[in-house]
Formats: structure tokens, sequence, C-alpha cells
């Protein structure tokens, strides 16, 4: 009975954008033609976007543009979107920690690329762009964590609001200093920010371009915890540590749980129920369910 329910059952356009991969906010009714906004991105090279896949279900993704603090250039926004769909695709993949190469996590935009799209066509392509980007990236079925080692400025900052958790080092500073630059946040930061945070602390935040540093930032609850270690390997170490309470389990068991929460957070309550549902149905009676009732474990401890 329930498989048939599964078959029947219709899906609103937002719940399939949860359910299927690929899909995009933007398409060329907005305004958005993705190819040419790759071409056009492909002319700022620099750094790269690296990607390490742990036997335990942990992913590593490292911003790596030292000599410009992890800045993003063309280049890098577009290796993006590839680790987000190599990502999508992991199936053994239970959680990701994102951090940035030597100390620090990033600094934003390569300014390079910011004078050289100086229109607001540019500025409105590159959003797009962005926006896509970080959003399958925030929907995917891994329980994420940022690792603010240093400093993570402008976009950088924005990037960490589409983890799941924030993790700080004890010397580490987070600033929206997109006012200072006399624009606004463009990369989903602004609506992420106000559902972390608060819109009277975002507020705050981003007009006053606030510098948060680890402890004013635990203070209004935009990190989980402040790390013990500022040094680089023992940090990222203490996350992956922090990371695992969340990750016991199957695979299927916790991307599943993480695509739950998604729904609640982004779908109508109708539509987030239907969806609980649905993805109940891909793990009730499944191995982790039957090895579970076998054992007959009682949870009162």
């Amino acid at each position: 009975m329930a498989k048939s329910l599964l078959k029947t059952a219709s899906l609103s356009g937002r719940t399939k954008l949860l359910h299927q991969t690929g899909l995009s906010l933007y398409s060329t009714s907005h305004g958005f033609y993705e190819e040419e906004v790759k071409k056009t991105l492909q002319q700022f090279p620099g750094g790269s976007i690296d990607l390490q896949k742990e036997d335990n279900g942990i992913g590593i993704l490292t911003l790596n543009n030292p000599s410009k603090m992890n800045a993003f250039s063309g280049v890098m926004m577009l290796q993006l979107l590839e680790k987000v769909i190599e990502l999508e695709n992991w199936t053994e993949g239970k959680g990701l920690i994102v951090r940035g190469a030597k100390n620090t996590f990033s600094s934003g935009s390569d300014l390079n690329a910011v004078k050289s799209l100086g229109t607001p066509e540019d500025g409105m392509a590159v959003c797009m762009f962005m926006q896509n980007t970080l959003t399958r990236f925030m929907r995917l079925p891994l329980i994420s964590v940022a690792l603010v080692q240093g400093w993570a400025l402008g976009g950088g900052a924005e990037f960490t609001t589409a983890c799941d958790f924030r993790l700080m080092t004890p010397e580490s500073k987070i600033r929206f200093v997109h006012k200072e630059m006399g624009i606004i946040p463009s990369w989903g930061g602004t609506t992420r920010l106000v559902e972390i945070i608060g819109s009277r602390q975002a507020l705050k935040v981003l007009s006053g371009a606030l510098k948060l540093d680890s402890k004013n930032a635990l203070n209004i609850g935009m990190v989980e915890e402040v790390l013990q270690s500022s040094d680089e390997t023992k940090s990222l170490e203490e996350a992956q540590e922090w990371l695992k309470q969340f990750i016991q389990g199957p695979p299927e068991v916790i991307r599943a749980l993480k695509k739950s929460v998604c729904s609640g957070r982004e779908l109508y309550l109708e539509e987030a129920l239907q969806n609980e549902r649905d993805l109940l149905g891909t793990v009730w009676g499944g191995p982790a369910n039957l090895e579970a009732i076998a054992k007959k474990g009682k949870f009162n401890k």
C-alpha cells in the first residue's frame, strides 16, 4: 500500500527541487544564461576548489587560493559548482567540512574579477550563478560544517551560512563587509543569515559591517562552538571529531534526515509532511531499520 501511495503522490515544483538534483533556481525566463556566465567566469583564473572524500563518509572541501586569502576567482566559482555536482552523486557521503587553505577561510570575491564585471547586468549574472550553486550546496544530503580559521569576509562569510553548522578557531573572525563595498550580500547570505540569527541581529551584523570574533559569534548563535586550537591541522581534527557525533549510522539514514530537515525549512507544512513520508519510505524496512529491530534496542539511556 505504501508503495502505491508513493507512486500516486503528486509533487509541487518546490518539492521537486528538493527531490531532484541538478535543478536551477534561475533559467532563461529570468534572464539567466548559464553557459554565457560560465564563459565569462572562465576568463578569471587562479586558485582551485579541492575535494577529499574520506572512507568514513566525511568530505573535506578546501578553498585553495592562499595568495589572495582564498578569494574566489571566476574559475573557482566554476569548480565549486563541479564539486557540488560531485557531492550530489556521492552516495556513501554523510558529512562535509568546508575550510580554507593556509589557516584562513576566504576573503570573498577576487577583486580582479569584481573590477572587470562592473555593470549591473554582470553583477546580477554572477549573483544568480552563485545563488544557484550555494542553494544546491545547502540542499546536499550531507551534514555540513564550515571550519572558520582566520578571516571569513564578504562572500566567504556568505559561504559559511550555506553550511548547516559553523565552527570557529579562537582567533578567527567573520565579517560581512558588503556595505563597505557599496553593495549587499548577493550569494544568498542575507536570507540565510536571517534564518540563523534572526532579523534584528542580522540587520546589526550587516548594517554595522561588524567584526564578529569567535566569542561574539558564539553569543549571537552564529556558530556552534569555538574550537580549542588555532593550528590548521589540529583544528581540522577537532572539526572532524565534532562532526562525527552527528553522522553515526548508515549513509541512507543520515542523508534522509538531512533531506527531511531541508524540506521542513523550505516547504509549506503539507508539502514538508508529504516529503517526510516519502523519505520514510526509503528507509522503513531497510537494512538499518531491520537490524535495529532485531537487536530490540532500548533507547532509554
